[in-house]
């Protein structure tokens, strides 16, 4: 059996210790609904937001996944088609992100042939879940 290891006063004093004030917090930490705050066409419940998404939808939705933490110009290849692979990908990663149920097929359904109030429903969703993203792993600026 060992006996436990006595340090001296001198040594004890010599020794510092950093204090950790704040952990890193998850991403994701709780769940408020798993369904979508608002509806599709609840656009007029902000009204500027709509009439910019209306009136500027490419730009709305740059300024809305630069929000989001992607590249600001991604919605743009959803000029090149008919179809809207930023608009798809942007709704499905925020319905993974904060839990919401739903499917691809619906997903793909509201990003074609309702685009503008697509991107008006996550900026809406984004502004209600408030969820700070926290880097993991990083260090605190002294």
């Amino acid at each position: 059996m060992h006996s436990p290891v006595m340090v001296a006063p001198q040594e004890a004093a010599t020794m510092t210790t950093k204090m950790v004030f704040a952990q890193p917090q998850p991403v994701l930490d709780a769940r408020e609904s798993d369904e979508w705050t608002s509806g599709i066409c609840d656009c007029c419940d902000n009204k500027p937001q709509c009439c910019f998404a209306f009136w500027c939808c490419p730009c709305f939705a740059c300024v809305k996944t630069r929000k989001y933490g992607q590249c600001l110009c991604l919605p743009l290849l959803d000029i090149f088609g008919p179809a809207h692979p930023a608009t798809l990908a942007m709704r499905v990663s925020m319905r993974h992100r904060y839990g919401i149920k739903g499917t691809i097929c619906k997903d793909c359904a509201i990003a074609t042939f309702c685009t503008a109030c697509a991107w008006c429903q996550m900026a809406r969703e984004m502004d209600s879940r408030a969820i700070p993203i926290a880097l993991v792993g990083t260090r605190p600026t002294q």
